[in-house]
C-alpha cells in the first residue's frame, strides 16, 4: 500500500455530554471505533487519537478544534477524518466506513 494513513481524531471529554447520557463515554467510543476499523480494513493502516477537549495537546490544529468543540457546545464525541467531521455525539460505523472507502480503504 503506497498511501499514507488516514487520520482519526476522536474528540470528547471523560464527563459524558449532557445529551448523551445513554450512549458510551467518549474514550470507549475511541476504542470501539479502533477496534471496528482494524477488523473491517486489516492490513490498511490508519492513525487515530483521541483528544480531551478539556485538556488537549500542544498541536494548534489539534486545540483549535477542542477548544470549537466546547464553545460550541457541540455533541461530543466527534469523529474527525481528514478534518472532516464524520460523527458527533453517537457515530455511525457506516459514515466512517463510507469516508474511509473515498481514501481507498477496502473492506475485507
Amino acid at each position: 500500500m503506497n498511501r499514507k494513513p488516514v487520520e482519526l481524531y476522536v474528540y470528547g471529554a471523560e464527563i459524558l455530554c449532557p445529551s448523551c447520557v445513554n450512549l458510551p463515554s467518549s474514550k470507549e467510543t475511541y476504542e470501539w471505533l479502533e477496534a471496528a476499523v482494524s477488523r473491517k480494513y486489516p492490513n490498511q493502516p490508519f492513525v487515530i487519537k483521541y483528544v480531551d477537549i478539556h485538556n488537549p495537546p500542544e498541536e494548534e490544529s489539534v486545540k483549535q478544534f477542542a477548544s470549537r468543540v466546547v464553545e460550541e457546545d457541540m455533541f461530543y464525541p466527534i469523529v474527525l477524518l481528514e478534518g472532516k467531521i464524520v460523527g458527533e455525539g453517537n457515530p455511525r460505523l457506516k459514515t466512517i466506513y463510507s469516508e474511509l472507502e473515498k481514501y481507498g480503504y477496502k473492506a475485507v
